[in-house]
């Protein structure tokens, strides 16, 4: 049972899939970032200054400016700015991974059509053209 078990996590599909899982994870991290540190002032920016990670509402009793002294004070809240980040974070995610996607497509789809065209028999050679002089002088004579 070891036995199989080693072989089911030796094959590609298992290595790739759980390298495909590290790296989307470092991959999240950066959206992350890219979303809190770059876009967020932006949209906060054109919105007036509206930071979407304090939109909530409390849903006990008490009134908090931020989203982190409510939670810290453990109180129950309805972030739904916090959503709104995470499917922004969301959208980017899926957009990069989608033009990532499309890359390696079109290269794969490149690559293979060079493949088939290094492969394609080359066309037979037509005579030449002593070959064909020839030809017309055999028929003219006739």
């Amino acid at each position: 049972m070891l036995k199989e078990f080693r072989e089911f996590i030796a094959k590609g599909n298992v290595m790739d899939m759980a390298v495909g899982i590290i790296i989307g994870a470092a991959f999240t991290a950066i959206v992350k970032s890219m979303v809190g540190d770059l876009i967020n002032p932006f949209i906060s920016l054109f919105m007036g200054g509206v930071d979407f990670i304090n939109w909530f509402v409390v849903l006990g009793g008490g009134e908090y400016v931020t989203l982190a002294e409510a939670r810290e004070a453990g109180v129950a809240t309805f972030a739904y700015g916090s959503f709104i980040m995470a499917v922004i974070n969301f959208l980017i995610i899926a957009w990069v991974v989608f033009l990532l996607v499309r890359f390696v497509n079109r290269l794969k789809a490149k690559m293979e059509r060079e493949e088939q065209e290094a492969e394609a028999p080359a066309a037979p050679a037509g005579p030449t053209e002593v070959e064909l002089l020839i030809e017309i002088r055999d028929s003219l004579a006739k």
